[in-house]
């Protein structure tokens, strides 16, 4: 799987867990530019990335990941 599929991928779980069809991430994209990304939608968001994706994140992922490219790196060293 390379970034170009995941970040298709992750596009429709951003658009879904935030109920807005417009949002395109980018390797730089933080919680800061999406409106309603807040800690608890954290949670739900970094659980519906892990079903789609079959990964699992520690909790020390979870905490460390600065945006988007973070999580998509993780990704792909677990989606091999």
């Amino acid at each position: 799987m390379d970034a170009k599929e995941i970040y298709e991928r992750l596009n429709k779980v951003f658009r879904d867990v935030f109920d807005d069809d417009d949002i395109t991430v980018k390797a730089e994209t933080t919680a800061n530019d999406i409106e309603d990304w807040d800690s608890l939608e954290h949670i739900t968001l970094m659980s519906a990335v892990q079903k789609e994706f079959k990964v699992k994140f520690t909790m020390g992922e979870i905490a460390s990941m600065k945006n988007v490219g973070e999580m998509v790196q993780i990704i792909e060293q677990r989606a091999k």
